[in-house]
Protein backbone atom coordinates (compact mmCIF):
# COMPACT_ATOMS: atom_id res chain seq x y z
CA UNK A 1 0.00 0.00 0.00
CA UNK A 2 2.84 2.52 0.88
CA UNK A 3 2.40 6.34 1.69
CA UNK A 4 4.34 9.24 -0.07
CA UNK A 5 4.01 12.99 1.19
CA UNK A 6 6.01 16.11 0.25
CA UNK A 7 5.84 19.75 0.43
CA UNK A 8 7.64 23.27 -0.21
CA UNK A 9 7.20 26.36 1.00
CA UNK A 10 7.63 29.21 -1.49
CA UNK A 11 10.25 32.27 -0.49
CA UNK A 12 11.01 31.00 3.12
CA UNK A 13 12.39 28.58 5.18
CA UNK A 14 10.55 26.21 8.10
CA UNK A 15 10.65 23.56 9.83
CA UNK A 16 10.83 21.09 7.13
CA UNK A 17 11.89 18.01 9.20
CA UNK A 18 9.25 18.46 11.92
CA UNK A 19 6.93 19.11 9.40
CA UNK A 20 7.15 15.81 7.06
CA UNK A 21 7.62 13.68 10.40
CA UNK A 22 3.97 14.61 11.22
CA UNK A 23 3.02 14.15 7.93
CA UNK A 24 4.97 10.33 7.51
CA UNK A 25 3.91 9.71 10.99
CA UNK A 26 -0.19 10.23 9.87
CA UNK A 27 0.47 7.70 7.06
CA UNK A 28 2.29 4.91 8.85
CA UNK A 29 -0.74 2.32 8.71
CA UNK A 30 0.19 2.58 5.25
CA UNK A 31 3.78 0.64 5.73
CA UNK A 32 5.27 -0.36 8.96
CA UNK A 33 8.22 -1.63 7.54
CA UNK A 34 10.14 1.22 7.26
CA UNK A 35 10.53 5.29 6.85
CA UNK A 36 12.11 7.54 4.41
CA UNK A 37 13.12 11.35 4.26
CA UNK A 38 14.69 13.50 1.36
CA UNK A 39 14.72 16.99 2.88
CA UNK A 40 16.77 20.11 1.44
CA UNK A 41 18.74 22.81 3.34
CA UNK A 42 19.97 25.71 2.24
CA UNK A 43 23.87 24.24 1.75
CA UNK A 44 27.16 25.93 1.52
CA UNK A 45 28.40 26.48 -2.13
CA UNK A 46 31.14 23.84 -2.80
CA UNK A 47 30.19 21.38 0.41
CA UNK A 48 28.52 18.54 -0.02
CA UNK A 49 26.76 16.53 2.88
CA UNK A 50 27.55 12.35 2.51
CA UNK A 51 25.12 10.20 3.97
CA UNK A 52 26.13 6.21 4.03
CA UNK A 53 25.64 3.17 6.14
CA UNK A 54 27.92 0.77 6.74
CA UNK A 55 25.58 -1.80 7.84
CA UNK A 56 21.98 -2.49 7.76
CA UNK A 57 20.21 -2.23 11.36
CA UNK A 58 19.92 -5.80 12.29
CA UNK A 59 23.54 -7.03 11.31
CA UNK A 60 24.46 -4.80 14.45
CA UNK A 61 22.51 -7.14 16.78
CA UNK A 62 24.47 -10.67 14.98
CA UNK A 63 26.56 -12.65 17.03
CA UNK A 64 30.17 -11.81 15.60
CA UNK A 65 31.77 -8.42 16.59
CA UNK A 66 30.10 -6.36 14.21
CA UNK A 67 30.99 -3.01 16.03
CA UNK A 68 34.74 -4.01 14.90
CA UNK A 69 33.55 -4.55 11.45
CA UNK A 70 32.01 -0.70 10.87
CA UNK A 71 35.16 0.57 12.61
CA UNK A 72 37.04 -0.68 9.67
CA UNK A 73 34.40 -0.07 7.37
CA UNK A 74 34.32 3.79 8.40
CA UNK A 75 38.27 3.88 8.19
CA UNK A 76 38.48 2.60 4.49
CA UNK A 77 35.34 4.63 3.59
CA UNK A 78 38.13 7.19 4.83
CA UNK A 79 40.90 6.18 3.43
CA UNK A 80 39.05 6.40 -0.04
CA UNK A 81 38.03 10.25 0.27
CA UNK A 82 41.51 11.29 1.13
CA UNK A 83 42.81 8.94 -2.18
CA UNK A 84 40.26 11.30 -3.97
CA UNK A 85 41.53 14.12 -2.48
CA UNK A 86 38.54 14.87 -0.40
CA UNK A 87 38.46 17.40 2.10
CA UNK A 88 36.27 16.11 5.17
CA UNK A 89 35.04 18.90 6.95
CA UNK A 90 32.79 17.61 9.55
CA UNK A 91 31.72 14.00 10.51
CA UNK A 92 29.06 12.95 12.76
CA UNK A 93 28.11 9.31 13.61
CA UNK A 94 24.54 9.25 13.56
CA UNK A 95 23.90 5.77 14.70
CA UNK A 96 26.25 2.97 14.97
CA UNK A 97 26.07 2.44 11.23
CA UNK A 98 24.56 5.61 10.18
CA UNK A 99 27.47 8.81 9.40
CA UNK A 100 27.21 12.40 8.09
CA UNK A 101 29.74 14.16 6.66
CA UNK A 102 30.47 17.73 5.09
CA UNK A 103 32.80 17.11 2.52
CA UNK A 104 34.84 19.31 -0.44
CA UNK A 105 35.47 17.95 -3.59
CA UNK A 106 36.49 19.35 -6.69
CA UNK A 107 37.19 15.75 -8.72
CA UNK A 108 34.93 12.93 -10.33
CA UNK A 109 32.94 12.91 -7.74
CA UNK A 110 30.78 10.27 -9.54
CA UNK A 111 34.35 7.73 -9.35
CA UNK A 112 34.62 8.53 -5.88
CA UNK A 113 31.22 7.45 -5.28
CA UNK A 114 31.97 4.29 -7.26
CA UNK A 115 35.04 3.45 -5.10
CA UNK A 116 33.62 3.95 -1.58
CA UNK A 117 30.65 1.84 -2.37
CA UNK A 118 32.95 -1.07 -3.95
CA UNK A 119 33.40 -1.33 0.22
CA UNK A 120 31.40 -4.29 1.42
CA UNK A 121 28.54 -3.05 3.25
CA UNK A 122 28.74 0.53 2.51
CA UNK A 123 26.11 2.27 0.82
CA UNK A 124 26.09 6.01 0.42
CA UNK A 125 22.34 6.98 0.71
CA UNK A 126 22.62 10.35 -0.82
CA UNK A 127 25.75 13.75 -1.39
CA UNK A 128 24.10 16.44 -2.26
CA UNK A 129 24.86 20.58 -1.70
CA UNK A 130 21.23 21.20 -0.22
CA UNK A 131 19.86 17.07 -0.25
CA UNK A 132 19.75 14.97 2.91
CA UNK A 133 18.54 11.42 2.32
CA UNK A 134 17.43 9.49 5.58
CA UNK A 135 15.92 6.11 5.80
CA UNK A 136 15.52 3.51 8.30
CA UNK A 137 13.26 0.77 9.83
CA UNK A 138 10.54 2.22 11.86
CA UNK A 139 7.98 4.60 11.67
CA UNK A 140 8.54 8.35 11.14
CA UNK A 141 8.33 8.81 14.50
CA UNK A 142 11.63 6.60 15.36
CA UNK A 143 13.20 7.13 12.47
CA UNK A 144 12.90 11.33 12.87
CA UNK A 145 14.00 11.06 16.82
CA UNK A 146 16.87 8.85 15.89
CA UNK A 147 18.47 11.10 12.98
CA UNK A 148 17.83 13.94 14.42
CA UNK A 149 15.23 15.75 11.86
CA UNK A 150 12.49 17.06 14.21
CA UNK A 151 14.18 20.49 13.80
CA UNK A 152 15.65 20.31 10.41
CA UNK A 153 15.27 23.96 8.68
CA UNK A 154 14.69 24.00 4.66
CA UNK A 155 12.67 24.86 1.90
CA UNK A 156 10.74 21.53 0.74
CA UNK A 157 11.22 17.58 1.46
CA UNK A 158 9.36 14.52 0.23
CA UNK A 159 9.06 11.13 1.96
CA UNK A 160 7.86 7.63 2.08
CA UNK A 161 5.97 4.86 4.39
CA UNK A 162 6.99 1.22 3.24
CA UNK A 163 5.11 -1.74 3.11
CA UNK A 164 7.42 -4.66 1.83
CA UNK A 165 5.53 -6.59 -0.73
CA UNK A 166 8.34 -8.04 -3.52
CA UNK A 167 11.58 -6.78 -1.86
CA UNK A 168 13.46 -7.26 1.52
CA UNK A 169 12.72 -4.56 4.87
CA UNK A 170 15.71 -3.18 5.02
CA UNK A 171 17.70 0.02 4.52
CA UNK A 172 18.48 -0.31 0.59
CA UNK A 173 15.04 -1.43 0.15
CA UNK A 174 13.85 1.41 1.99
CA UNK A 175 12.76 5.18 0.21
CA UNK A 176 13.20 7.78 -1.05
CA UNK A 177 16.04 6.44 -3.94
CA UNK A 178 18.83 9.02 -4.90
CA UNK A 179 20.70 8.66 -8.23
CA UNK A 180 24.13 10.50 -9.47
CA UNK A 181 25.15 11.80 -11.13
CA UNK A 182 22.60 15.01 -10.58
CA UNK A 183 23.83 15.07 -7.19
CA UNK A 184 20.47 16.67 -5.54
CA UNK A 185 17.77 14.39 -7.30
CA UNK A 186 15.27 12.47 -4.90
CA UNK A 187 12.48 10.34 -5.40
CA UNK A 188 9.01 8.73 -3.88
CA UNK A 189 7.11 5.99 -5.63
CA UNK A 190 3.97 4.70 -4.80
CA UNK A 191 2.84 2.11 -7.53
CA UNK A 192 4.36 -1.05 -9.80
CA UNK A 193 6.77 -0.13 -12.73
CA UNK A 194 5.95 -3.52 -15.39
CA UNK A 195 8.76 -2.35 -17.84
CA UNK A 196 11.32 -2.32 -14.93
CA UNK A 197 13.42 -4.61 -15.69
CA UNK A 198 13.54 -3.18 -19.57
CA UNK A 199 14.48 0.04 -18.59
CA UNK A 200 17.30 -1.17 -16.06
CA UNK A 201 19.25 -2.98 -18.65
CA UNK A 202 19.01 -0.07 -20.63
CA UNK A 203 19.87 2.50 -17.67
CA UNK A 204 22.81 -0.26 -16.49
CA UNK A 205 24.20 0.18 -20.44
CA UNK A 206 24.55 3.83 -20.21
CA UNK A 207 26.52 3.27 -17.07
CA UNK A 208 24.14 4.12 -14.34
CA UNK A 209 24.49 1.96 -11.02
CA UNK A 210 21.26 0.51 -9.06
CA UNK A 211 21.87 -0.28 -5.00
CA UNK A 212 18.52 -2.31 -4.75
CA UNK A 213 16.00 -4.32 -6.71
CA UNK A 214 13.31 -2.12 -5.74
CA UNK A 215 11.62 -0.83 -9.23
CA UNK A 216 11.08 2.74 -7.30
CA UNK A 217 15.42 3.18 -7.72
CA UNK A 218 14.20 3.08 -11.46
CA UNK A 219 12.77 6.18 -11.11
CA UNK A 220 15.60 8.04 -9.65
CA UNK A 221 18.09 6.72 -12.39
CA UNK A 222 15.54 7.65 -15.00
CA UNK A 223 14.94 11.06 -13.88
CA UNK A 224 18.95 12.05 -13.22
CA UNK A 225 19.96 10.50 -16.75
CA UNK A 226 17.35 13.13 -18.11
CA UNK A 227 18.47 15.97 -15.69
CA UNK A 228 22.13 15.27 -16.65
CA UNK A 229 21.20 15.70 -20.15
CA UNK A 230 19.73 18.53 -19.87
CA UNK A 231 16.27 17.43 -19.96
CA UNK A 232 14.18 19.56 -17.69
CA UNK A 233 11.85 18.13 -14.67
CA UNK A 234 8.78 18.90 -16.31
CA UNK A 235 9.65 17.35 -19.41
CA UNK A 236 10.91 14.36 -17.66
CA UNK A 237 8.15 13.53 -15.48
CA UNK A 238 5.89 13.92 -19.09
CA UNK A 239 8.37 11.99 -20.86
CA UNK A 240 7.60 9.25 -18.14
CA UNK A 241 4.10 8.86 -18.63
CA UNK A 242 4.74 7.61 -22.33
CA UNK A 243 7.95 5.74 -21.69
CA UNK A 244 7.36 4.40 -18.49
CA UNK A 245 4.72 1.30 -18.00
CA UNK A 246 2.69 0.57 -14.63
CA UNK A 247 0.32 2.14 -12.19
CA UNK A 248 2.63 4.80 -10.28
CA UNK A 249 1.97 8.52 -8.70
CA UNK A 250 5.56 9.71 -8.03
CA UNK A 251 7.14 12.63 -6.14
CA UNK A 252 10.24 13.87 -7.42
CA UNK A 253 12.83 16.79 -5.67
CA UNK A 254 15.54 18.73 -6.56
CA UNK A 255 18.12 21.18 -5.04
CA UNK A 256 15.19 23.74 -5.53
CA UNK A 257 12.17 21.97 -6.99
CA UNK A 258 9.50 19.61 -6.29
CA UNK A 259 7.38 17.64 -8.86
CA UNK A 260 4.84 15.13 -8.96
CA UNK A 261 3.50 12.44 -11.85
CA UNK A 262 0.68 10.11 -12.30
CA UNK A 263 0.19 7.63 -14.99
CA UNK A 264 -2.97 7.00 -17.08
CA UNK A 265 -5.18 5.06 -14.98
CA UNK A 266 -4.27 7.30 -12.04
CA UNK A 267 -4.83 4.26 -10.00
CA UNK A 268 -2.99 5.13 -7.04
CA UNK A 269 -3.82 8.16 -4.70
CA UNK A 270 -2.79 11.52 -4.22
CA UNK A 271 -4.32 14.74 -2.34
CA UNK A 272 -2.84 17.97 -2.74
CA UNK A 273 -3.50 21.37 -1.20
CA UNK A 274 -1.92 24.78 -2.55
CA UNK A 275 -1.70 28.22 -1.24
CA UNK A 276 0.73 31.41 -2.17
CA UNK A 277 3.32 30.22 -0.21
CA UNK A 278 3.12 26.14 0.70
CA UNK A 279 2.32 23.39 -1.15
CA UNK A 280 1.65 19.87 0.60
CA UNK A 281 0.32 16.74 -0.99
CA UNK A 282 -0.01 13.24 0.08
CA UNK A 283 -1.70 9.99 -0.40
CA UNK A 284 -3.75 10.77 1.94
CA UNK A 285 -5.35 14.34 3.22
CA UNK A 286 -4.79 13.30 6.99
CA UNK A 287 -1.32 13.78 5.96
CA UNK A 288 -1.63 17.27 4.98
CA UNK A 289 -4.06 17.96 8.39
CA UNK A 290 -1.81 16.79 10.06
CA UNK A 291 0.59 20.22 9.41
CA UNK A 292 -2.49 22.32 8.51
CA UNK A 293 -5.57 21.37 11.36
CA UNK A 294 -7.47 23.75 10.20
CA UNK A 295 -10.32 23.92 7.57
CA UNK A 296 -8.54 23.06 3.77
CA UNK A 297 -9.40 22.88 0.31
CA UNK A 298 -7.60 19.86 -1.21
CA UNK A 299 -7.60 18.64 -5.13
CA UNK A 300 -6.97 15.14 -6.22
CA UNK A 301 -4.74 15.21 -9.45
CA UNK A 302 -5.93 13.63 -12.39
CA UNK A 303 -4.18 11.24 -14.73
CA UNK A 304 -1.51 11.79 -16.66
CA UNK A 305 -1.49 15.40 -14.54
CA UNK A 306 2.50 16.95 -14.48
CA UNK A 307 3.07 19.71 -12.00
CA UNK A 308 6.17 21.30 -10.89
CA UNK A 309 6.74 24.29 -8.17
CA UNK A 310 10.00 26.33 -7.44
CA UNK A 311 11.32 26.74 -3.80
Amino acid sequence: MCGIAGLIHKGNRANVGGEMTAMLQALKHRGPDSTGYAVYGEGTPGDYVMRFVLAEQEDMSKGFDMHQVVAERLIEVENRLKLHEANVKSREAVTDYAHRFVISHEGDTEQMIRHIEDIKGVEIMSIGNGLELIKDLGDAGVVSQQYGLLEFQGSHGIGHTRMATESDVDIRSAHPYWAFPYNDVAVVHNGQITNYWLMRRDMERKGHRFMSSCDSELLAVYTADNLANGVTLQDSLRRSIDEIDGVFTYLVATKDQLGMAKDTMAAKPLVLYESDDLIAMASEEVAIRAILPHEIDTTDPYDEEVRVWQA
